[in-house]
C-alpha cells in the first residue's frame, strides 16, 4: 500500500523501523520485508501476501546508521546503539509529558 502523506512518509517509515528495531532488535532486513508486506491484488484471482520492498527498508537503515542511531551486528542484523535508544526514549518521555498535559486524567501514569 502506497504512503497516505507524500509529504513525509519517508521519516513516518523510518521512525516505524527505529521502533520495530527497539522492540525486536536484533532484526534482519528479511524479518522487515515481511512485517512491511501485505496483500497483494491479482486481479480475479484470490489476493496472498507478499512480502515489502526490500530497497526502501535497506535504504532506510543505511540513512539511520550514517546518523548514528542503528548499527549492524555480525549474521544477525541491525540494532539500535546507545544513542539510538537515548533518543528513542528522550522522544517517549516528551510525548508522554506532552499528553499528560493536555488530559489531565492521564496524570497518574
Amino acid at each position: 500500500m502506497g504512503p497516505h502523506d507524500p509529504e513525509n512518509w519517508w521519516y513516518v517509515r523510518c521512525a516505524s523501523l527505529l521502533r520495530k528495531i527497539y522492540i525486536k532488535e536484533p532484526i534482519g532486513v528479511s524479518r522487515l520485508k515481511t512485517i512491511y508486506g501485505g496483500r497483494q491484488s491479482r486481479g480475479s484471482k484470490p489476493e496472498h501476501f507478499k512480502k515489502g520492498s526490500g530497497s526502501i527498508i535497506r535504504k532506510a537503515l543505511q540513512q539511520l546508521e550514517n546518523a548514528g542511531l542503528v548499527a549492524k551486528e555480525e549474521k544477525k542484523g541491525r540494532k539500535l546503539t546507545a544513542r539510538g535508544r537515548s533518543f528513542l526514549d528522550r522522544v517517549a518521555h516528551k510525548l508522554k509529558l506532552k499528553i499528560q498535559k493536555e488530559i489531565p486524567e492521564l496524570r497518574k501514569y
